[in-house]
């Protein structure tokens, strides 16, 4: 009485072959994802990586360097996997060479 009867549709005819252009238009909002990713994340991200190694491979005794804790001071001995930095007169700790983090112009830390 307050229902009306529902009544199934026919079936719909199988989509036809979209052909190159239609797998081409499906993934192309995702190889331009990527593309965009590339140039936004992943090129800087390599750049920034090239220019930590170029520094620690030109690591040199005397050097004034921020390590990753915050801690300035001079390198005093250059190892493959360790640097010495003095901190103050007669006050040397060793860090890894990989914690370096900045390297300072000369001259920036005066008190050592």
């Amino acid at each position: 009485m307050f229902i009306s009867n529902a009544y199934a549709q026919a079936a719909a005819a199988p989509a036809a072959d979209p052909g190159l252009m239609g797998s081409l238009s499906t993934f192309l909002p995702l190889i331009l994802m990527f593309v965009v990713m590339y140039f936004l994340m992943i090129r800087p991200q390599q750049k920034r990586a090239k220019e930590q190694k170029a520094m620690m491979d030109a690591l040199a005794k005397g050097d004034e360097v921020i390590t990753a804790g915050g801690i300035l001071g001079k390198v005093s001995k250059v190892n493959d996997t360790y640097v010495t930095v003095e901190v103050s007169p007669n006050t040397e700790i060793v860090v890894q060479k990989h914690s370096i983090t900045t390297l300072l112009p000369k001259g920036t830390i005066k008190s050592l």
